[in-house]
């Protein structure tokens, strides 16, 4: 039964009446940014999976090399697109959920920069080959720094707009952010500095608790902050249930850190520790079906706006991917099916469908639907806004599918002693050239993407205003 509506509901879900003028230039430079390093890093994905397939291509190029472009491929997608884009719409929606201005835009300018220079400063070092050697964690430890210093300043603006909120009940979206600030800086510091301090399968142990919260505690929390919040705002219509919500935020924050040794089943870690993270990694389900079932009972007789509501089709598409991604994990982490996929394919498949299915859907909607109110301008074209969903979808399903099939075939071929691993490779090269082509559809939606972003920014004034 739906529950009554609260306070901070209709905040979300309605048309405000409220004079405030929002200035929104930190979310404006973030967004503007993330979008910009969205492409860039593209083209290094691009490369990166040729090379799959022409393992000759720049070879003789030491920063073209696959060891340098992975982590600069990895560290941009994550830090450079996504973690920007969560953060500058973060810097739009907090203000408008606590019926305030953002406390301080100079503060938010000045993260902006910083920002900036650590994205730059990390494609100057991993090309240069100065990698820590930890997954995810392969910045230097000046830049790591760096990112503790703008996590603080981020951090401190955004717990100030909501210490001055006008609206006393605090909406989802607002819960899942604070959730975000606090996980983020608890996971970051353990995978990037604890770590160092530690050796062999101790720090094993750490790098993968940092490696998969750095998902679920990290890019999780903010991506359904955003999806809470555009979901209502974007099919105009009042949350589903507010107390299921709450169900998922505190599911999601008693289970998931203790979820990273399922990468490490059948490996040199104890049996009841490896139990653990399989026990709470089916425990998932329960924050995950609380959220996918709000979304849907949310959209109950509003499915025929998703006919021409280009963000509400990346939102609800999002929500698929995070459902299947969501469910891929706690049956993957099983000891007989980890037996099979552990380390092959199907785990790449598995992660680029949680970050650019799910998670960058959600940004990409939430920088659609913000953008031309932070303007005052009408999206440069709705028409490039569908191709590039569809470039997306395309491209994602491609991608995502080719690797889960790759990586059920070379599983099983592993398991069986009499083929030669080189053989294995071999075998999937047909699978490494459909994730090529599926891989130049989804930059050409990233190109779709940019460009109408961009040309909204910087475009001049529209003489039809957004809404």
């Amino acid at each position: 039964m739906q529950d009554q509506i609260s306070r901070a509901e209709v905040v979300a879900t309605s048309t405000p009446t409220s004079t405030l003028v929002h200035e929104d230039s930190t979310a404006k430079w973030f967004l503007v940014s993330s979008v910009t390093y969205f492409f860039i890093v593209g083209i290094v994905a691009l490369v990166i999976a040729a090379k799959f397939v022409w393992p000759d291509l720049m070879g003789t190029v030491p920063a073209l090399s696959y060891g340098r472009l992975r982590p600069l491929h990895v560290n941009g997608m994550l830090f450079g697109w996504l973690l920007a884009a969560d953060m500058g719409l973060s810097y739009y929606l907090v203000p408008r959920l606590c019926g305030v201005k953002l406390w301080s835009e100079k503060l938010g300018l000045a993260t902006a920069g910083l920002w900036n220079l650590i994205i730059l400063g990390a494609v100057v070092s991993l090309l240069a080959g100065q990698n820590q050697g930890l997954e995810y964690a392969e910045l230097p430890m000046p830049l790591d720094v760096a990112v503790v210093v703008a996590w603080i300043m981020f951090g401190i603006n955004i717990f100030m707009t909501i210490a001055q909120r006008k609206y006393p009940a605090m909406y989802v979206s607002t819960w899942y952010i604070m959730g975000t600030i606090v996980w983020t800086a608890f996971v970051y510091l353990t995978g990037n500095f604890a770590t160092l301090f530690t050796s062999g399968v101790n720090q094993a142990n750490l790098n993968w608790m940092y490696v998969h919260n750095a998902v679920g505690l990290i890019f999780t929390p903010v991506g359904l902050a955003l999806a809470y919040y555009f979901i209502p705002k974007a099919s105009n219509s009042p949350l589903y249930s507010h107390k299921l919500s709450m169900v998922g935020f505190w599911s999601l924050a008693f289970v998931y850190v203790w979820t990273g040794a399922h990468h490490m089943i059948h490996g040199p870690i104890s049996q009841w520790l490896q139990t653990i993270s399989i026990a709470f990694s089916v425990m998932l389900l329960i924050p995950v079906w609380s959220a996918v079932y709000n979304f849907f009972a949310t959209m109950r007789g509003q499915w025929q706006q998703l006919r021409d509501n280009v963000p509400l089709k990346f939102l609800m598409s999002g929500v698929v991917f995070y459902l299947l991604t969501c469910f891929q994990g706690p049956m993957h982490s099983l000891r007989s099916v980890n037996a099979i996929v552990s380390k092959t394919d199907w785990i790449p498949g598995h992660a680029h469908m949680a970050v650019l299915g799910a998670f960058s859907f959600f940004a990409v909607a939430g920088t659609y639907y913000a953008l031309p109110r932070m303007f005052g301008k009408k999206l440069f074209s709705d028409a490039l806004a569908n191709w590039s969903y569809w470039l997306f979808m395309m491209g994602g399903l491609g991608f995502f599918v080719t690797l889960w099939l790759g990586g059920l075939w070379q599983g099983w071929q592993w398991n069986d002693w009499t083929i030669p691993f080189i053989d294995t490779v071999i075998a999937l090269k047909p699978v490494w050239l459909v994730r090529f082509f599926s891989g130049v559809l989804m930059f050409a939606g990233i190109i779709a993407f940019a460009y109408n972003v961009l040309a909204t920014a910087l475009g001049t004034s529209s003489t039809e205003a957004a809404a």
